[in-house]
């Protein structure tokens, strides 16, 4: 079976909308200052965001390791259990960094604005989402999936910088 890191790269319409409006690029995976995890497990740095933001795999193994993001700013969270359930938040809310509430009231207000700039969007995440072989969840199942992993298993996961020794702060909080 091949991974879905190579599937995005080997296909464009996955590739253009998780670039944007996902903001989330294969080749952004360098975050720029040395960080670890509190509880010493390995961390692996595989993508990014226009902002700095980096997404790094947790622990040893593939693409179902947990997945932490940690933005420019000095906050991280764990968001998703392994990359199919990263690309599916990515793919149905990639507006979820301001989805404070974690509604889909306040997911379909973001997703209008959204949908001003970007007509189709939908029809454009579901081609990305066949080619990606990913059943998408509603808004409502993402948002509530990305609370309960973040204030959760997240607990688990605490982002250090590593010349201060200094955590990061909770991008979500409990």
């Amino acid at each position: 079976m091949r991974s879905l890191i190579t599937a995005v790269r080997e296909h464009d319409d996955a590739a253009r909308f998780l670039a944007w409006p996902g903001d989330f690029d294969l080749d952004r995976g360098d975050h720029g200052e040395e960080v670890h995890l509190a509880s010493g497990a390995a961390l692996e740095g595989f993508a990014g965001d226009g902002a700095g933001g980096t997404y790094f795999f947790c622990g040893d193994g593939g693409e179902e390791r947990p997945v932490l993001y940690a933005d420019s700013e000095g906050g991280a969270a764990l968001i998703a259990i392994g990359l199919p359930e990263l690309l599916q938040l990515l793919l149905v809310v990639p507006w979820w960094r301001d989805c404070r509430e974690f509604t889909a009231r306040e997911s379909h207000e973001l997703a209008a604005e959204y949908l001003q700039d970007i007509p189709d969007l939908r029809a454009q995440r579901d081609r990305a989402a066949t080619a990606l072989s990913l059943a998408l969840p509603s808004e409502a199942k993402a948002l509530t999936r990305l609370r309960e992993v973040a204030i959760g298993a997240g607990k688990d996961f605490i982002l250090v910088f590593t010349p201060e020794e200094e955590p990061y702060d909770l991008l979500i909080k409990g």
